[in-house]
């Protein structure tokens, strides 16, 4: 399966691209909120991961507002992909969408799951958006770069460099032998375990140091975290320090290990 290369377009610049998917995201996260802690049955895909009503009507809901705003831009969705395939190929520009990241701990009542969409330019992520529907936080791109909108209200994101106190994340399947492992390897003598693409927008908030993943992820999971993370003045970058890129179709859109970093 491909998506072909459309005539796109044209796109107001990218830095305001990300209040246009908070919007959408928003309204993904109002469509989730009602199934959290509401005896939600999960299915298993063929990559045995679960699926729930929630994340297929939150995908539905956020490419249909996709389609009628970026009429013929590309969408690379998680639970589309798992239904499908991944396409065999993309264009420079087209959009990566987990509509709801962290799917076991919705399903066992934790609040650490999130919406997730992200716009790719040249294999960047140049615009995104991140929505915690439990408590409606929302991390998104500006022009004047990150922010966290929060009880109405939005403040500017900047990363800071905490050397003699770093604070490390690290998944919630991590043991204690492993973040030992990763925190001497990266700087962090504490580490918090927390789940999804949260860790992502905690760093860009300034509210840890570093997350290094060594486990698989795909590109749906962390692009939209990234682009919030980058627009605060962090970096997500591969083990031979360059930052991590998008639209990997070869290999199934599934990313390299990598350190995401805050103040440097």
């Amino acid at each position: 399966m491909s998506l072909p290369a459309l005539s796109l377009p044209r796109l107001a610049p990218a830095a305001e691209e990300g209040r246009r998917l908070a919007e959408i995201a928003e309204e993904a996260a109002a469509l989730i909120r009602p199934y959290w802690r509401a005896g939600v049955q999960a299915e298993r895909k063929a990559d045995a991961s679960p699926v729930t009503e929630a994340d297929r009507r939150a995908e539905a809901l956020i490419l249909e507002r996709l389609a009628v705003i970026y009429p013929g831009v590309a969408v690379v969705g998680e639970e589309g992909c798992a239904d499908c395939g991944t396409p065999d190929s993309v264009p420079a520009r087209f959009f990566l969408v987990d509509p709801l990241d962290g799917t076991r701990g919705f399903v066992s009542g934790s609040d650490e799951f999130t919406v997730n969409i992200a716009l790719i330019e040249d294999g960047r992520p140049v615009a995104g958006a991140v929505a915690t529907p439990a408590d409606g936080r929302l991390w998104l791109t500006t022009k004047e770069g990150a922010v966290l909108r929060e009880g109405g209200r939005e403040r500017g994101l900047t990363v800071r460099a905490r050397p003699e106190e770093a604070l490390g994340l690290v998944s919630l399947s991590c043991g204690n032998a492993e973040a030992e492992r990763l925190g001497l390897r990266h700087g962090f003598l504490r580490w918090r375990a927390m789940n999804s693409s949260l860790k992502l927008v905690t760093i860009a908030q300034g509210s840890a140091d570093v997350y290094p993943r060594t486990g698989p992820t795909s590109e749906w999971d962390i692009a939209a975290g990234q682009a919030v993370l980058e627009a605060a003045g962090g970096a997500v970058l591969t083990a031979d320090g360059a930052p991590l890129l998008y639209g990997k179709a070869q290999a199934r859109f599934l990313n390299p290990p990598f350190t995401a970093l805050g103040g440097r």
